[in-house]
Order: C-alpha cells, then structure tokens, then sequence
C-alpha cells in the first residue's frame, strides 16, 4: 500500500453528487415570460419565472413523447407542450389538460408529472436542487423537498457591495474542483504585475482543519508577496489581516477576508453540467473600498483575470487528458484534492450503506508548500 507521502496514482471519476443544491444560472438571465434552456448533471432542463417572477425548473422533457418544454408556450403560469398540447403546471409539474382526451375516456390526468426541481433565487443566481434521479422508466412524482439550505455568501452587516461572474471550463467537474483549491499553481498560471510573479516563490506553511461535509483552511496572514493585500492593510488601517478558506461537498469554496471592520466574502462554486463540461460561478461582497470608485468594476475585472487564466489552463490540460495518462497526487501540495476525493467516496458510502459520512480527517493537519 502506498504511503501517505508518496505519489499517488488519482484517476478523477467525474461520478456527479445528487442531493445537493446546484447553481443554475445568473438570475439576470431569466427574464419575462422567456424560457431558458440548461443542463445540470447531464439533466436537461427548461427554467422560467411566473408572473410573480418566482423562478421554477422542469425537466425539459414532455412525459407524453419527450418534446422538450422549453419549444412549448408559457403563460406565466402553465407551460404547453409544442407537439400535442399538453399542459403542466410551471412549478409542480403536474398535467393540467390532455387536448387529445374525449369526454368519455377518464385518464386521471393529474396523476401525470413532468419532472419538477426545487428552485430558489439567491445572490443574483437561480439555484436548483438535484434529487437522486429516479430509476429508468419510472416516470415523476411531485418534487422531492430538500433537506438541506441554498448556499449562501457569507456576510458580516452593513452595506456591502456584490459582483459575480461565470465561466465554462472543458474539462470534468472533479479537475475544475482539485483545479480550485489547487495552491501550488498560482506563481506559474495567476501572473501579474499588481498580484504576484513566479520570482516570488517562497514556503508556506497553512493549517486545516474538518468542517461537517468538508474541510477548512483555518484563519491566516495572507500572503505577504501580494500588493492588494498590502494596499489592503493600508486602507484598513488594521493590525492584522486574516483569510479563512473552506471546501464544502459538493463543490463549494467559500473565503472570508477579514481587515479590522472591513471583510470580503465570496461563494465559488464549480458545477458538472457534462462529464468533461463543467462551469465555474463566483459570488463576492464586500465594504472594503466601497466608496472608491470603479471598485465594483475593477475587483469584477480581477477575479475576471484569474477565473480566464484558469480556464485558458484547463483547456490546455483538456488536451492532455484526452489520452488517459496516468496522474498522480503528491504531499502536501495536493493533500487537499485527496481529501476532496475521500469526502466524495465517503459521502457516496453514506449514502449507499444508509450511515453516517465518515470524515477523512481525523484532526487539525499542518500542511508545507511551495508558492
């Protein structure tokens, strides 16, 4: 058996996580009585708004003969079915009217649904709960009722400002997520003159420790080669900067960056839409540098700059994977991806067996690296 220090073979299974809430799109996207069309763990789907403006999400399939919803008419309230008419209610799902039906013939309409997902709106995104799908040919129910909260951005009071952004990566969800949380690649990918260089690679030397469902970076001085910290600590007037970053299952990095009464705070989340597709949303708010102008736009700007050098990285690396070569992860660098990979095989067992998620982390861990 290998030991815990040495190279590690790691072939991600691009295995996609249900019973979880799963950013859909950015809530500026759906708009009037328009259908929008996406896919979501490899599950087509059509969302809208009602005439309230509360979003919903179906199956973009008509259970009759599997038209796709999203070519039917919307009123606000019912979606028809372009091919024969049929009409579902836009939040249940559930058959209102069969045209094809005669007087005489007592098929109980309402017994027949479209699938139907638990839909919110969140921090300017439209999130949809994926319920484990149910077994081939066995048609839908009403919608399954989440056990568990939306996520949501961190926030600290006052008036803050709000920025997001998205991006499509082609690659598998599992290399977008260990991609993320990735320390090592910063001095060679996320190179800039007012952010850092690969000259200033230097040891560090961070602390983690479990959280439930996943694992935290625990509270640290940000690295002292980066000048918008040091313009950080200047503005703030604050003896100390802190950064605290978590992993969550399925696909949730949150980072709190607190600076005496000023905080930043962003959600990122990579989602699966296809087993080599998937797509990166981030979500930030913060007061610091409110009142300077363009702040909004220029924070947008550098987020913006990173999240397209990742995504210029993957599809590089899209290349090389095409061939199946054999991958490895390493200490301590990586320990962070093989936890991933552990949260992920533990919660499948969980849910397999009917138990409780065994944690792969026993403690707090000290981790080495250079960056």
């Amino acid at each position: 058996m290998a030991s815990e220090s040495s190279p590690q073979r790691q072939t991600p299974d691009s295995l996609m996580l249900y019973g979880f809430w799963y950013r859909a799109l950015p809530s500026a996207e759906l708009t009037g009585n328009r259908l929008h069309k996406t896919i979501l763990l490899e599950t087509p789907l059509v969302l809208g708004r009602d005439r309230q403006a509360k979003p919903f999400a179906l199956r973009d399939a008509c259970p009759h003969r599997g038209m796709p919803l999203s070519y039917g008419q919307f009123d606000g309230q019912q979606l028809e079915c372009s091919y024969h008419g049929w009409k579902f209610d836009a939040h249940t799902g559930q058959c209102l009217l069969i045209p094809s039906l005669t007087a005489d013939q007592d098929l109980k309409v309402d017994r027949i649904y479209a699938g139907s997902y638990a839909c919110q709106e969140y921090d300017n995104y439209i999130w949809v709960f994926m319920p484990e799908p149910p077994s081939a040919g066995a048609g839908f129910g009403k919608a399954t009722e989440p056990p568990i909260l939306v996520p949501r951005v961190p926030t600290f009071g006052g008036k803050c400002n709000t920025a997001h952004l998205t991006a499509d990566l082609p690659c598998s969800v599992d290399h977008g997520i260990i991609g993320l949380m990735d320390p090592a690649h910063g001095p060679f990918v996320h190179q800039a003159w007012w952010w850092r260089t690969r000259h200033s690679i230097h040891e560090k030397q961070k602390h983690f420790e479990p959280i439930p469902m996943g694992f935290r970076m625990s509270a640290h001085t940000p690295s002292s080669n980066s000048a918008p910290y040091k313009l950080l600590r200047m503005y703030a007037e604050a003896d100390a900067i802190t950064t605290t970053i978590d992993f969550v299952l399925p696909n949730q990095r949150y980072e709190t960056i607190r600076a005496g009464k000023y905080w930043f705070a962003s959600l990122t989340t990579v989602t699966p839409i296809t087993h080599d597709h998937c797509r990166i949303d981030v979500v930030a708010c913060w007061n610091i540098f409110r009142w300077v102008p363009f702040g909004p736009g220029l924070l947008k700007f550098v987020f913006a700059k990173f999240v397209e050098q990742d995504r210029q990285t993957m599809e590089k690396q899209s290349e090389g994977l095409r061939h199946n070569p054999h991958l490895m992860l390493i200490d301590d660098a990586d320990r962070p991806a093989k936890w991933y990979f552990q949260l992920k095989a533990a919660y499948l067992e969980s849910k397999r067996a009917g138990t409780e998620l065994k944690h792969p982390m026993t403690g707090p861990v000290t981790l080495k690296w250079r960056s």
